[in-house]
């Protein structure tokens, strides 16, 4: 498709009055949570069932889905319920002590305004600090869990209890009423499960087996043998659901990358493609229409593209779960479209780029880009992007093998012409990590 090019510090100890009045407030805090359990009869920590992962979360009064508002990238901004299926609306758990922190898309933590611990006041997604107004403990009730504050013990809940879409989000005392439930639907993450799929076309059933953390956990596991090879000439429309059952996949293209081959697959918004090997030719791989997720995917030799991202819509949220890339002459992931793509637990192995925004697309968009637990080898550079536009790169849990660099910035520009390079390297406002998040070998 169109692209765009071608290629910690110290701090003293706290005085020991210091640490005793901090003491004080951490079992303040703990005494708060504690409370709040018993508020309800037979509450389980719902860790048992619940696990590190990632997750869409439904209120259970109104059946809405807890949501960054316009899937925005910035600190401070209250959540609130929407429809589910939009944008903004998968949410990672991750272990820590006395609970998890639960992180948006854009790699930001959900935590109270302010640290209060008054009832009423805001939740929202913020820059995380491992703090315990950022520490959540979701509690079991039946099916549903209470999702409670580790700072003040109080519960997530949407104001006045409403149940209409766009109700913010914020805390407040916790007891048995029904918009102060939440359900964890899982999109990733957890134990070994099972999951069984049928075909729509050949009314076939197939099981596969997959893990929470395919490839690894940070992009660094073995690369996967094929179960069978399937040889397809023409696209294939998955529609919101397709599971390859580890099979190999090609047929399409000439391997190469002359630009405007036909794709592999294309995923209708707000689907998912996994368990898929693809070899070549494969043409311009996957393409999503809209929001979708991207599971366990595995290119042998990437042609035109791996991807290709292309809702029009800002609120876009596209998830690349596991999986791998080699051999990318150019770039793996083409963004065309606007929203943002996360790409986690993912490795790469000699391509150009890993990620392009597209700088020279007939529609010009603000996009987005998170990166969590990538491995790269022999590949130039993680991520382009064109910071005219106000688009964002984001970067954790990457491990290079030699040399790349990790955030190009090119100045977008009208179909036709070709965007220029004007500059590198972390900024704060456009490229974002710190050394700790990059690891050399």
């Amino acid at each position: 498709m169109s692209t765009a090019d071608h290629r910690r510090s110290t701090r003293p100890a706290p005085s020991r009055g210091t640490r005793w009045r901090l003491s004080l407030a951490a079992a303040a805090g703990a005494t708060a949570l504690a409370a709040g359990l018993l508020a309800w009869p037979g509450a389980t920590p719902a860790d048992a069932a619940v696990g590190a992962g990632t997750y869409t979360i439904k209120n259970a009064g109104s059946g809405l889905c807890l949501t960054v508002p316009n899937a925005s990238a910035a600190s401070g901004v209250q959540l609130q319920q929407a429809s589910c299926g939009g944008g903004g609306q998968a949410w990672t758990l991750t272990s820590v002590s006395g609970g998890f922190k639960i992180t948006s898309a854009a790699g930001l933590c959900l935590g109270v305004r302010d640290a209060s611990t008054s009832a009423g006041k805001a939740i929202e997604q913020q820059s995380c600090a491992g703090t315990a107004t950022q520490t959540w403990s979701p509690t079991a009730g039946g099916s549903n869990y209470r999702v409670v504050n580790n700072n003040g013990g109080k519960c997530m809940n949407t104001q006045d209890n409403s149940t209409s879409a766009g109700a913010l989000v914020q805390q407040n005392s916790c007891d048995s009423v029904a918009t102060k439930q939440w359900t964890f639907t899982p999109t990733s993450g957890g134990p070994t499960s099972t999951t069984t799929s049928t075909s729509t076309t050949s009314r076939t059933t197939t099981t596969t087996t997959t893990t929470g953390n395919p490839g690894g956990g940070d992009g660094s596991g073995p690369w996967p043998s094929d179960t069978g090879s399937v040889h397809q000439t023409t696209t294939r429309n998955v529609g919101t659901y397709f599971n390859g059952g580890m099979k190999k996949y090609y047929g399409i293209g000439d391997g190469g990358q002359g630009e405007s081959q036909d794709p592999m697959f294309v995923v209708s918004n707000g689907g998912t493609i996994e368990n898929v090997i693809i070899d070549a030719p494969a043409g311009d791989g996957i393409h999503c229409e809209g929001s979708c997720t991207i599971r366990n995917v595995w290119w042998n030799d990437v042609g035109e593209d791996a991807a290709t991202f292309k809702s029009s819509s800002s609120s876009a949220q596209y998830l690349v779960d596991g999986g791998g890339a080699k051999s990318a002459s150019d770039k793996v992931f083409q963004h065309n479209g606007a929203g943002t793509l996360t790409i986690r637990n993912f490795q790469v192995n000699g391509a150009g780029k890993l990620y392009r925004a597209c700088g020279n697309c007939a529609t010009s968009y603000q996009r987005h880009v998170v990166m969590d637990g990538v491995t790269a080898r022999s590949t130039k550079a993680l991520a382009g992007i064109n910071t005219n536009w106000g688009d964002t790169a984001r970067f954790s849990r990457i491990t290079v093998y030699g040399s790349a660099v990790i955030c190009e910035k090119y100045q977008g520009v009208p179909k036709g012409s070709e965007p220029k390079k004007i500059g590198e390297g972390a900024d704060g406002r456009n490229c974002f990590y710190s050394p700790s998040d990059i690891t050399w070998r």
